[in-house]
């Protein structure tokens, strides 16, 4: 039996970060060393993103609120609120991403009500409350309220994986199921202004965004894009466990995201893949680049410069990488499926056509699928 990606719709935050603005403000941080601030322009001018989107309004050089608690214009400040404080405006402006999302991929899934859908799963790594968001969906688009809801937390970039194949192993187990999956992620409410390299890293490429799919296994209406769920897997590579993380401290989550990283992914990726192309026989002996169509989650550029190279991928088979990347910066466990959307989004062709997707995640884990995009019939 067959199960489908029926819909997938991306929202963001309105209040959009320029990444060359952001970068003077950062790097002419009071505290900063004169080596901190060079490796600030650098990191941020490295990073391949144009623009970054964020749900802290006062961010921006044009916000002047009367008691900011993130960044004070006046002064030029990049300000360091309490985790509390952080999570309260998680709880207020995550809601609004996670029920925008799954409106628009309930609204644009032919042939759906809302009385189809059985399961909700939510995935968030950036805050936490409850009644959480799976919760605040269920009310908010009025669905019935012995929908089945799971949340996926802190688990970080790879995260839409796991959400995806519970999904499917729903509707393999019940072909009338009906599953609304959402990520939603506001990174930047943990940036902050330091000389450590990790957390220079992370204000110069994290950003918030939220994506919502339907999963099904009916099958497509006449005209409508679709992916198949085909195969996923989970590799832990033996080495990196120190080298990405995610922690709660007091002024926010620390994201350590060594640069090392990428060579780790360069030096592990091809045994990550080996038993997702194991699935289907011969894909694993024959080129990478023989995959027409490739979603790999933009963890950072040198992340995808490392992918490229290592599996001799067209510079085209990185465009939907890259352009999400340029921007959305990354939007942790949301930014793969912001690829998948722009896959299919892609002119069709007159065949089916493969993806194969990764994305990579505290441990290191390296979590791999393969989707099939369905062009429409007429």
């Amino acid at each position: 039996m067959s199960v489908y990606v029926r819909s997938l719709e991306t929202a963001v935050p309105p209040t959009v970060l320029i990444q060359h603005q952001a970068r003077d403000v950062f790097a002419e941080q009071p505290g900063l060393t004169r080596l901190g601030s060079r490796l600030v322009r650098t990191c941020f001018d490295s990073a391949a993103i144009d623009t970054r989107h964020t749900a802290v309004s006062e961010l921006t050089l044009d916000a002047h609120p009367d008691n900011p608690r993130f960044f004070d214009h006046g002064a030029g400040l990049v300000l360091n609120p309490s985790t509390k404080s952080r999570n309260e405006l998680f709880a207020t402006e995550a809601t609004k991403l996670f029920i925008e999302a799954a409106k628009a991929a309930v609204g644009n899934c032919p042939g759906l009500d809302l009385a189809d859908i059985t399961h909700v799963i939510t995935v968030s790594c950036t805050g936490f409350f409850n009644p959480g968001p799976d919760y605040k969906v269920v009310r908010a688009l009025g669905l019935s309220p012995a929908v089945q809801r799971y949340h996926l937390g802190f688990m970080g970039c790879y995260a839409a994986f796991p959400a995806l194949r519970a999904a499917r192993q729903f509707c393999e187990a019940d072909a009338s199921a009906v599953v609304l999956v959402i990520c939603a992620e506001l990174c930047s409410l943990h940036l902050r202004t330091s000389n450590d390299p990790d957390t220079i890293m992370g204000s110069a490429i994290f950003g918030d965004g939220a994506a919502a799919a339907v999963v099904s296994a009916r099958e497509p209406a006449p005209g409508q894009t679709a992916l198949t769920l085909d195969h996923f897997e989970t590799v832990l590579t033996p080495v990196g466990e120190e080298a990405m993380a995610w922690n709660i401290g007091d002024q926010g989550f620390e994201m350590v995201l060594g640069s090392y990283v990428p060579h780790i992914i360069e030096e592990h990726i091809t045994g990550a893949l080996e038993p997702l192309l194991a699935r289907v026989p011969g894909l694993g002996d024959r080129p990478y680049s023989d995959i027409p169509l490739w979603a790999i989650h933009p963890g950072g550029r040198a992340i995808l410069d490392k992918v490229e190279s290592k599996l001799e991928l067209r510079e085209e088979q990185m465009i939907p990488a890259r352009e999400t990347l340029r921007k959305y910066g990354n939007m942790s466990s949301s930014t793969v499926l912001f690829v998948l959307k722009h896959i299919m989004d892609m002119a069709p062709t007159t065949e089916a056509e493969r993806i194969c997707s990764m994305a990579f995640g505290p441990g290191l884990t390296v979590e791999t699928a393969l989707f099939t995009k369905l062009s429409p019939v007429s």
